[in-house]
């Protein structure tokens, strides 16, 4: 790693307390930066910190051109922006550039892309599809009930206490992105869905561990978003849903239903936890199409002759 990028991954570390996935990420966008900017530059493939602090923002244009005609995709290319925009401004405000070669950059416009959302009546069936009283059903049925119920993020999910949790006022604490923590109210049916799983099944998945995770694994381990997106996989699957189901899925469904059934965007903007409501938009726009299609099949005037 050159020393001007590893200079900087370590301020986002130490500084910023990023996580080790997007350091990663960081790293390796601005060492393929550097890497163009030294075949560039010097032709060289070796690329020393002159390369990337010299860099001219034609170079960065065409290092974000290449990397969508490439066939890498728009957010990709922004992400890579990203990443150079946020070193340079670094770079400058510890002297080692003059100027920002990103400083008048747009970022490559990107389709919206509208999260896949389940229907209430398949929410139902997944949240049925663990009906046993095993530590295992019993733990999947508290998982997706409380995330259906919360519209908590994956990594929130799994993050949670025994303590954080209260089962009388019916609401749990947690901790989202930069470290904000919001309260969110839980509906009765998660609730009572916890209180089986504490009641039946921690105890016998937890054994003599001594860690106080809410939700955790055959070996006593705390759950990992892999594990549960397998697990949501396997029960989606075993109820007949085709839904490419990911992490996320009852996160975009609770938001979407709860705009759906009257909710204002404000509210779904602070359960969420979005720092910007711009963010929280995204399901109006998919509860607009989602009524374009009922309208469509229910009015009898919808369609043209032509379209029936």
């Amino acid at each position: 790693m050159l020393p001007s990028v590893e200079e900087y991954i370590n301020y986002l570390a130490v500084e910023r307390g990023l996580s080790e996935n997007t350091l990663e990420a960081y790293a390796r966008d601005l060492s393929q930066f550097a890497e163009y900017a030294a075949k560039s530059g010097r032709q060289s493939d070796e690329p020393i910190d002159d390369d990337i602090l010299t860099a001219s923002q034609s170079m960065v244009a065409s290092f974000i051109a290449r990397s969508i005609e490439s066939g890498g995709s728009p957010s990709s290319a922004a992400r890579r922006l990203t990443s150079l925009r946020r070193y340079y401004r670094f770079m400058l405000q510890e002297g080692y550039v003059k100027a920002d070669p990103t400083a008048n950059l747009e970022s490559p416009r990107q389709p919206q892309r509208l999260p896949d959302v389940l229907t209430e009546e398949e929410v139902n069936r997944l949240l049925s599809s663990a009906p046993g009283y095993d530590p295992q059903s019993l733990r999947d049925t508290a998982m997706l009930e409380l995330m259906y119920a919360s519209g908590l993020r994956v990594s929130e999910l799994i993050s949670l206490t025994t303590e954080d949790v209260d089962m009388e006022l019916g609401y749990v604490r947690c901790v989202g992105k930069g470290d904000r923590e919001r309260i969110v109210p839980v509906g009765r049916r998660a609730i009572e869905a916890i209180e089986r799983y504490l009641a039946f099944g921690r105890r016998e998945l937890a054994g003599v561990c001594k860690d106080n995770y809410l939700f955790i694994t055959n070996r006593g381990t705390a759950m990992t978003r892999q594990g549960f997106w397998k697990m949501i996989k396997r029960r989606a699957l075993k109820v007949g849903i085709s839904t490419d189901i990911t992490p996320h899925t009852l996160r975009h469904s609770f938001a979407t239903h709860m705009l759906e059934n009257g909710a204002d965007l404000r509210s779904v903007q602070e359960l969420l936890g979005h720092a910007d409501i711009r963010t929280t938009q995204v399901y109006t726009h998919l509860t607009q199409v989602r009524l374009r299609e009922v309208y469509n099949k229910h009015h009898p005037r919808a369609l043209g002759e032509g379209d029936a």
